[in-house]
């Protein structure tokens, strides 16, 4: 504990050092760091994603570093210190853990997510959808606000009444793409894609993690079908959608180790 601290304390310092001697720190303001601390958030996910421990390492740097620079700025314009947004997340961690430093009693986890969100309202939120953040991304603010939800009681008994409900949906995004109303046709698609973010929660599934691995999958076999391409003197453009596929079918098949 003590080496950790000194290494905070380090970390602390530099960042003083910095913010009076270094001309790129000095003109950083809470504003500029913003877009810097989403991609850094970004940069998290994707190692995490890959489950690549070096990078989550160097990541979570990076982000603790923003929160020591984002505190630096608030105590030179006197609103909060770096101790009072330590103690601040302390007394909370604390108060809303009385299983653990209090005398209530809890049952498994789920106990314990209801009785966060119980604390929360007392702590004079106005709902349990509160918490969540506008600008999350869709597929993740899908997730929590149906975590949420649950807290409350909000929530299918199993995942068969959550795949009749997705299997409801696919029939009204027919039925509109039937009606031809582009209008509808996307409401109907968006409440699709939400029954089947609520079904990824009962199969136990991030949803949004399981994209992003769909994603970087289609990336690698794409990315090598167009150089098996260019192997043999042609781009995809010049290619047949059939000859496109049979590459497509062979790569797959090598990933798989068939």
């Amino acid at each position: 504990m003590e080496t950790t601290g000194n290494a905070f304390l380090r970390l602390v310092k530099i960042m003083d050092e910095l913010r009076a001697q270094c001309p790129w720190d000095k003109k950083q303001t809470i504003q500029t760091l913003r877009s810097l601390t989403i991609e850094e958030t970004y940069e998290l996910a994707d190692a995490i994603t890959d489950g690549n421990w070096k990078g989550i390492k160097e990541e979570l740097g990076d982000i603790l570093l923003h929160i020591v620079f984002y505190a630096k700025i608030a105590t030179e314009q006197h609103h909060f210190s770096l101790e009072e947004v330590i103690n601040g997340v302390c007394d909370k961690l604390v108060f809303r853990h009385p299983h653990i430093y209090g005398n209530v009693e809890v049952q498994n986890e789920e106990d314990v997510k209801r009785n966060w969100e119980n604390l929360k309202l007392k702590e004079g939120k106005t709902s349990v959808l509160g918490g969540v953040p506008a600008a999350l991304p869709a597929t993740v603010k899908a997730m929590r606000l149906q975590e949420k939800a649950k807290q409350v009681g909000f929530e299918w008994h199993n995942r068969g009444q959550v795949w009749k409900k997705v299997e409801e949906e696919m029939r009204e995004l027919e039925e509109a793409i039937g009606e031809d109303d582009p209008d509808k046709i996307e409401a109907e698609y968006g409440d699709l894609i939400f029954s089947l973010v609520n079904y990824a929660r009962f199969l136990h599934v991030d949803a949004e993690n399981a994209l992003e691995r769909t994603n970087k999958k289609f990336i690698d076999r794409f990315t090598r079908m167009e150089k098996e391409a260019l192997t043999r003197g042609k781009n995809l453009a010049e290619m047949s959608l059939e000859e496109m596929d049979a590459i497509w079918n062979r790569i797959k098949l090598q990933k798989s180790g068939s």
